[in-house]
């Protein structure tokens, strides 16, 4: 399974899954809207991978088979600041 991966200009670590490099016509048009133009970033063949980044390879091919898209999302922080002290070595005192 073929699939061309774009991201977004608008929103960090945001990538849009889609059946056809180019071929938007199965994405929302207020989701497209959101996302912005999407930028080229490669083709891969989901068929010969066993795992992918941040995405469950099993849920990305189930929604390009049913939506003919999928939308990848960067992970929710829990906290900000805690996220901040963690990368900067302050502990709770």
């Amino acid at each position: 399974m073929l699939t061309a991966i774009y991201k977004s200009p608008k929103k960090a670590d945001t990538y849009l899954f889609v059946t056809k490099r180019d071929d938007f016509s199965n994405v929302p048009a207020p989701l497209l809207e959101t996302f912005g133009t999407p930028i080229y970033v490669m083709i891969i063949d989901l068929a010969r991978r066993t795992k992918l980044g941040i995405a469950d390879l099993k849920t990305v091919k189930q929604k390009l088979t049913d939506d003919g898209f999928y939308l990848q999302l960067p992970p929710r922080s829990e906290s900000l600041l805690d996220e901040f002290r963690k990368q900067n070595g302050v502990k709770d005192s």
